[in-house]
């Protein structure tokens, strides 16, 4: 008996040879889910950049596929780039845990965005029909409540995504369902996605209550007012502060508009549990006493606009950073971030501050995802027939895929994917498929279009190089110059007289080359820049060893100098 196939298509727009911008697609024939939608924060060096997202392009091609959206947890890393889809390609339904659901609401609202789109609920128990896709789900342990790996049954075979987890056995919510992970694995797991973030750390990474201690340890011998950061999603850490807050009789304010968004939506449906009249506002802060105020905010990356930066910056109106604070960052550095985190350091202990960070000493944090025995267990349990590490950089995935091949796993079985590679499961077997297209794409403010790898290009080179501008006063009627050019730099040198020597110089080169360009029977204004750009640059590298972005105007006879200001 013939049976018809219908192959299906894995892979990811996002999430793989990173730390962040998860996102991952099961297609077919006719159906397409989506499983998080999220965003990575960028590297210093993308200048002006708020996002980076995934390039929703081929989503675009078969948007008439696309039946749901579904979100293991509510970290960013997984649900902040929904707005930035949502507006790009219509998704009828999102389903998602119960504190994504409010996060995700918070977003919509937040940026005014007009969708019909649905948001539903779904729990441990729930079972979805989307398409050709039967999805059931399994809850994890991890640093934010509400956080599920899924199971798609298909036609050709069943797909299991981890999302981000850590086999925490003493966890401080609710426990990881181990026992429906065995029963997966003894059913059969065709393909397994796993969360590969800590692939390089051994052991195991430590529960979530350890890091209670510590933070009470904290609180015991703070005598001044105490600043904890933290990641505003981290709902568990934040809860474990505020027990300790109210065991040590300090009042709260809540400072950042990411953690005050988070810690209103958890207390609304009572994962955060702390009395009303604890919570006060900045305001507040001046008839407070030191030793009963606690101010837990956001910055614990760095980040230049974060509450903590603005703090330490004397930036952050009614908040000033005094000898005898204490300052907490409760949170590991992700990947690129030290050197902000560095930055914030020094400037709070200039001010004064008692700076605590995540050490051997105080160990005051700990990850949400699992170490090697971890992964190794996880592996042991689902006993997937083939393996595609996700979530991490690319040694990360490596290391992943090299523990499944310690076990036993054959290699050929174990897949280190890039971001647009595709599998194609068809009758439980897999194979690797055409490549789609997964560029970045870089978001400025709330524009979807993000700004091009050009504009990039531009505003990296501005930050290490600087600009010229040179105005031409040029007769076109007779091919001429009519003054000496203008020569300017911005954010480049900065050496008083010997500015004035480059400057001057560079005017001159630049009236001798046009001189010989107007020789030339036809001269168009682009020979006039090109002729500018190129004896500008030469002259400023071989005098500094830049290469400063270059800016002709050309201001023509006819022109009104009256009306431009030099």
């Amino acid at each position: 008996m013939y049976i018809k196939r219908n192959p299906i298509l894995i892979y990811a727009l996002g999430g793989l040879g990173e730390v962040g911008k998860n996102t991952y697609c099961l297609e077919s024939d006719k159906d397409l889910i989506i499983i998080d939608a999220g965003v990575r924060f960028p590297e210093d060096d993308l200048v002006g950049v708020d996002y980076v997202i995934p390039s929703y392009n081929h989503l675009k091609d078969v948007n008439q596929k696309i039946r749901a959206l579904i979100i293991t947890h509510g970290h960013e890393d997984h649900i902040g780039a929904v707005p930035f889809l949502i507006k790009t390609v219509n998704v009828p339904i999102i389903y998602a845990p119960k504190l994504a659901c409010a996060l995700i609401r918070q977003k919509i609202e937040d940026q005014k965005i007009k969708t019909s789109v649905k948001i539903v609920e779904y729990n441990h128990d729930s079972k979805l029909k989307i398409g050709c896709f039967d999805v059931s789900f399994f809850r994890v342990t991890h640093s934010i409540p509400d956080s599920y790996g899924i199971c798609v049954d298909t036609s050709e075979g069943r797909i299991v995504t981890t999302g981000d987890f850590k086999i925490d056995l003493t966890p401080v919510g609710p426990d990881i369902e181990l026992h429906k992970i065995s029963k997966l694995g003894e059913e059969g797991v065709d393909l397994l996605l796993a969360d590969s973030t800590n692939a390089e750390k051994e052991g195991r990474t430590p529960s979530e209550k350890n890091v209670l201690n510590a933070i009470n340890d904290i609180f015991d011998r703070a005598m001044g007012r105490l600043i904890i950061s933290t990641f505003s999603s981290n709902v568990s850490r934040i809860q474990q502060v505020l027990d300790c807050a109210l065991k040590h009789n300090r009042k709260c304010v809540i400072v950042g508009r990411s953690m005050i968004t988070a810690v209103e939506c958890a207390r609304k449906f009572g994962y955060i549990k702390f009395p009303d009249s604890y919570f006060k506002e900045v305001a507040d802060l001046p008839s407070m006493k030191d030793n009963e105020t606690l101010i837990l905010c956001t910055g614990s990356q760095g980040e230049a606009m974060a509450a903590l930066n603005r703090i330490a910056n004397g930036t952050f109106k009614g908040i000033r950073i005094t000898p005898g604070d204490t300052v907490v960052f409760s949170s590991s550095a992700i990947p690129g971030n030290g050197v902000s985190i560095s930055k914030v350091v020094n400037q709070l202990t200039r001010l004064g501050a008692d700076v605590i960070t995540n050490n051997i000493v105080h160990d005051i944090h700990s990850s949400g995802h699992p170490s090697r025995l971890e992964l190794k267990m996880n592996l042991k349990l689902f006993k997937p027939k083939y393996f595609m590490p996700v979530h991490g950089e690319y040694h990360m995935l490596k290391l992943h895929g090299d523990i499944a091949k310690e076990l036993g796993m054959n290699s050929e079985n174990v897949f280190i994917c890039a971001n647009g590679d595709t599998l194609v499961l068809e009758n439980h077997t897999i194979k690797e498929g055409d490549r789609l297209q997964a560029e970045d794409v870089y978001i400025d403010g709330y524009d979807i279009n993000g700004v091009s790898t050009a504009v990039i290009r531009d505003r990296k080179i501005l930050h290490d190089d600087g600009m010229v501008s040179v105005l031409v006063f040029l007769d076109s009627k007779n091919s001429c110059l009519i003054a000496p050019p203008r020569v300017n730099t911005v954010g480049f040198v900065s050496y008083g007289k010997y500015e004035d020597h480059l400057t001057r110089h560079a005017s001159m080169m630049v009236e001798e080359g046009l001189n010989q360009l107007f020789t030339s029977k036809h001269v168009t204004f682009n020979d006039i820049k090109n002729t500018v750009r190129s004896v500008v640059s030469k002259y400023y590298f071989r005098k500094t060893q830049r290469n400063p972005m270059i800016i002709p105007l050309i201001l023509d006879k006819k022109t009104n100098l009256k009306n431009i200001n030099f």
